[in-house]
């Protein structure tokens, strides 16, 4: 019975973290003309522009957080262990895979619209 109590209780979380969810999705409002030319707004090309620099910054971060651990450990910290240095460096790995692939679509989807006939 503590087992169905349980499975219980979790299912009863996890809906209430959904509703929450859908609580705070604010409806999406129809793009005006004033703003919008083309169909691309003004404040989407800085807002993708931010979005790309702060994954990139934060790419840097795990990656500068990782080396830092690495040190510390090389150096005999004893407050470093070396498991919070494994899985920082592989934080950093998947971090930079994924922004690769990332660029890597970008630059296909660049050459893409670049081959497109006028």
């Amino acid at each position: 019975m503590v087992e169905r109590a349980d499975i219980n209780s979790l299912l009863s979380q996890m809906r209430s973290i959904r509703q929450e969810m859908h609580q705070q999705v604010a409806p999406v409002q129809a793009p005006t003309l004033n703003n919008e030319v083309h169909g691309i707004s003004k404040t989407d090309s800085s807002g993708f522009a931010d979005l790309l620099k702060s994954a990139v910054d934060k790419v840097n971060e795990h990656q500068s957080e990782a080396s830092r651990l690495r040190t510390a450990y090389e150096q005999g910290d004893p407050s470093v262990d070396l498991p919070q240095v494994m899985i920082q460096a592989q934080k950093a790995s998947v971090s930079f895979q994924a922004m690769t692939q990332v660029r890597n679509r970008l630059v296909t989807a660049y050459e893409d619209v670049m081959k497109m006939p006028i």
